[in-house]
């Protein structure tokens, strides 16, 4: 039989679609992550900036190896091993028992986490327009409920085009913090000293790794679903790398800028609508809708994650549980200040996950080794 070799034009549309695909894994990475915190400053303000220059490059550069590291290795794994489940990560990773805590703390961090984002935009609601910070957080409850209806395609479908979006202009507005700071990045870092500042643990080292450690157990499931639909290796590997980088550099430039007018984000809220507003009040207005989408696109995987781990999709049991989980959500998130939130449940959460990449390098580090001794072996023979 007569093989013909695929054209050009053939090889030119499948390697678009390929790079497409990347890109779309990257926006999904980016736009999961983004949330309540990144979106608002309120997590950059306590993992990065709150610690001067070695908080923002220190931290970091501890996020960026790691986080980058993390996407890659969630999404190959997933596309490697094809999980029935995308729970079924924290066993390969951790063993049976383990495992099992992993699993389900997991989901009970997740939720808490909806929890979070519930808080940031009733806290947009409330320190931007004068409103009841109920009607945030409710209507926010309300649209990612019936977004999670739709499954996990239409998902990754809307949250990787929304996401890198969010990322640009949140990055712009971080580099015209720096230019036009009212404190300037030098002066600010040597306020620092001054300043009552909430950070998320005693030292600028262990904040990049609860930052990892709270991000990975947000990512470890809706990563390994995601690999699962790449059609190889390369092409997951790519779309976590560019991913994880792209949202460690962009943590790194928000810290900036937040670093330089850090008199006036001190002990706000919502610290990035404070940048806009001296900017522009024209500005602010559109930085919160930019806020609230950037809320929205990590709400809806995080509800999704926790209603998908218990019942199937597109059930009428899925259904039921999502209202209900979005329902009591509301009710927990709009106990406490956002700025507590964020505090609480990120850095508690953040050193458990610590556990978790241990765990994730020790086997790296295992696999890697029993691949170059069986190389070494073959080449002997």
């Amino acid at each position: 039989m007569a093989h013909t070799s695929p054209s050009s034009d053939q090889l030119d549309t499948t390697e678009s679609k390929g790079i497409l695909r990347i890109i779309t894994y990257a926006g999904a990475i980016i736009a999961f992550l983004i949330g309540s915190g990144f979106a608002t400053g309120q997590e950059i303000l306590q993992y990065f900036t709150s610690y001067g220059y070695w908080g923002v490059f220190g931290t970091g550069a501890v996020v960026l190896v790691l986080m980058t590291y993390v996407c890659v290795e969630f999404l190959v794994t997933g596309q490697a091993q094809q999980f029935n489940h995308p729970s079924r990560i924290f066993h390969h990773y951790c063993g049976k028992y383990l495992g099992i805590f992993f699993d389900y703390f997991s989901i009970v961090f997740v939720f808490l986490s909806f929890t979070v984002m519930v808080a940031g935009a009733g806290a947009v609601f409330q320190e931007h327009y004068g409103l009841s910070k109920y009607i945030g957080g409710i209507g926010l409850a309300v649209a990612v409920g019936l977004t999670v209806w739709f499954g996990l395609t239409r998902l990754v479908d809307v949250i990787g085009k929304i996401g890198p979006l969010i990322v640009v202009i949140a990055v712009a507005l971080g580099i015209l913090g720096i230019l036009q700071g009212s404190d300037g990045v030098a002066h600010g870092n040597s306020l620092l000293s001054g300043l009552e500042l909430t950070q998320a643990s005693t030292n600028w080292f262990l904040a990049g790794l609860s930052y990892v450690g709270f991000c990975m157990l947000w990512l470890a499931a809706f990563l390994t679903a995601l690999g699962k639909t790449s059609r190889n290796s390369r092409q997951a590997a790519a779309g976590g790398l560019l991913g994880g980088a792209a949202f460690s550099m962009a943590c790194i430039v928000v810290g900036l800028g937040l670093l330089a007018n850090i008199t006036r984000v001190n002990g706000t809220e919502i610290p990035m609508l404070v940048l806009a507003s001296d900017l522009s009040p024209l500005l602010a207005s559109g930085f919160s809708l930019i806020i609230l989408a950037g809320i929205y696109t990590t709400a809806v995987p995080l509800l999704w994650t926790v209603s998908a781990r218990f019942v199937p999709e597109q059930t009428k049991a899925f259904t039921a549980l999502t209202l209900i989980l979005a329902a009591l959500g509301t009710l927990i998130g709009l106990v406490l200040p956002f700025s507590q939130m964020v505090n609480i449940v990120y850095v508690i959460n953040g050193y458990v996950g610590i556990l978790l990449l241990v765990l994730m390098l020790a086997k790296t580090a295992l696999r890697l080794f029993s691949n170059r001794s069986g190389a070494l072996t073959a080449g002997q023979v």
